[in-house]
């Protein structure tokens, strides 16, 4: 899987996952919080299906080729 999230898209996604995960723990305590584990993967992974679907690519670094 080529990588199509840059730096600061995956950042925010990881913290976005980690801020949805811990509604599971604390806040409201609810098992929406769950829907965290995908932004948490896909910002860990360095790659988003959605963004191969629709061709957008955040990742500074350019295919060589």
């Amino acid at each position: 899987m080529p990588r199509n999230e840059g730096p600061l898209d995956r950042s925010l996604r990881i913290l976005l996952g980690l801020a949805l995960l811990s509604l599971v723990f604390i806040g409201p305590q609810t098992l929406w919080g769950l829907i965290g584990l995908v932004p948490l993967a896909t910002g860990l992974a360095g790659y988003c299906p959605l963004y191969r679907i629709i061709g957008l690519n955040t990742c500074p670094l350019k295919k060589q080729g």
